[in-house]
């Protein structure tokens, strides 16, 4: 049979969720109306009317040589079919002469539901109130005939921990929303098992386990820092002590006065070590320490924030089922009532059968509209998690960046703590230069002598 030509009524605005098709009236089968007045109503702003079959020639037209309760039909497509007044039963074929009993009954595959089938649903069971829930990008399918049978699809969709994602053997092709880069709101949205293969964990989870294990690694850094702080004090303590020491403070000439210098310079090296260790502490130690003071705190709120919009989709979820799990009862209630009445027709069974049929009609609606808040959450939970982990990714960028300009301050400092201490020792390197024994001695003998008269011989 040809493709219907209607258009689904409503498609939810989230990618991952399923559209909702309603049927209507200008094709047999999924597409019909029901036999109630309410029921057609509902969907008259989209339809198409059908009209009664033209008397062609040779054939039986008038609607009294058909069983009782049946009426012939002409699709959009210029197609007869046939619609049993009675049950709402619809086929291509012409009924035979059992009243109430179609020939050949078409049968549909059951809608889906983020990925699951309502199962056991005949086809003239779904009025204009019940949907069939598609995959947006696909077509209405009607029922299939010998000549153009119906081809079989797959799901469009399958729900992991109440989240729906496109079926992957027949997944459109989906754009990144960063495609230039390895973003974070591109590669976490299904959870995994976590290291001990027992429980999953949420994509989101990861992330912010990624940025707390950052943050830790920064107070690591500072520490870090620290310990070399306490080394450089303890140094320069140290080498303090060492210039005052009274050691070798004898020795005279050019020789004594390097001497002095290299004990001298032990100070000013100390000195040097204490800059930079002051210069560690308020350059590169406090900044490692404040920088996101605030940052579990606000990851907290994150979370929590994620984590409920998680547990309203899966609140969501759970409603979408019980609410499928309702309109296959209300279709198998309604089937059997529909049956009873094929054995025996009464005023009661038909009473019964526009009751379930209202109550079919109203889990349908039901079905709709959980459908619909489910995409509603989906919705906001995916939009919410693109806001944050791009805002994550933020600040990660912002504290690599920081420590790596931090660790260059502090190689900054490490040079010109060297060039500092080069500076200390470059006199010292002057006067060894210049040391010269003969004028320590010259020095020495000008200070210590006691008279350059040499003793003579003594004369009788």
């Amino acid at each position: 049979m040809e493709e219907c030509s209607c258009k689904p009524r409503k498609q939810m605005p989230l990618l991952l969720g399923a559209a909702v098709v309603v049927p209507h009236s200008c094709c047999p089968a999924a597409c019909l109306p029901s036999g109630t007045e309410r029921e057609r109503s509902r969907g008259a702003a989209a339809m198409q009317k059908p009209r009664k079959a033209t008397p062609q020639p040779g054939e039986d037209t008038l609607n009294s040589h058909l069983p009782p309760g049946w009426q012939s039909y002409m699709s959009p497509q210029g197609r007869r079919y046939y619609v049993n007044t009675f049950t709402n039963e619809t086929t291509w074929e012409r009924p035979s002469s059992v009243p109430g009993t179609p020939k050949s009954p078409v049968t549909q595959q059951s809608p889906a539901v983020n990925g699951y089938h309502i199962s056991g649903t005949p086809v003239h069971q779904l009025d204009s109130a019940h949907m069939n829930l598609r995959k947006a990008s696909g077509d209405p399918q009607t029922p299939g005939s010998p000549a153009a049978p119906r081809r079989q699809s797959k799901e469009s969709s399958l729900t992991i921990n109440c989240v729906t994602f496109p079926h992957p053997d027949i997944m459109p092709e989906q754009q990144l929303l960063k495609p230039s880069e390895w973003s974070y709101c591109d590669y976490f949205w299904a959870d995994k098992k976590d290291s001990q293969g027992n429980n999953t964990v949420s994509g989101f989870e990861i992330l912010l386990q990624k940025q707390l294990k950052g943050k830790q690694m920064q107070k690591e850094m500072a520490e870090f820092v620290r310990e070399r702080i306490k080394i450089e004090e303890e140094y320069a303590k140290n080498l303090s002590k060492l210039s005052q020491n009274s050691l070798a403070a004898q020795e005279e000439g050019t020789l004594g006065e390097a001497w002095a210098q290299l004990k001298k310079s032990l100070a000013d090296e100390a000195e040097v070590h204490l800059k930079f260790s002051s210069k560690l502490q308020s350059e590169v130690e406090k900044p490692l320490l404040n920088f996101r003071e605030n940052f579990k705190k606000d990851m907290k709120k994150c979370d929590h924030h994620i984590a409920d919009l998680r547990k309203q989709l899966a609140s969501r979820y759970a409603a979408v089922e019980k609410a499928r799990k309702a309109l296959t009862e209300r279709q198998k209630d309604l089937e059997m009532k529909t049956q009873q009445l094929e054995v025996k027709l009464s005023n009661k069974t038909e009473e019964e059968i526009k009751k379930a049929r209202r109550k079919s009609t109203q889990a349908g609606d039901d079905l709709m509209r959980c459908v619909d808040l489910y995409n509603q959450a989906q919705s906001k939970w995916f939009e919410e998690m693109v806001t944050t982990t791009l805002e994550l990714e933020r600040l990660e960028v912002e504290r690599v960046e920081m420590i790596r300009q931090h660790l260059c301050q502090y190689t900054q400092l490490r040079h010109e703590t060297d060039m500092f201490n080069q500076s200390t020792v470059e006199l010292v390197d002057q006067l060894l230069r210049k040391v010269d024994p003969a004028k320590d001695r010259e020095l020495w003998v000008k200070e210590h002598k006691t008279g350059d008269i040499r003793p003579v011989d003594m004369e009788i």
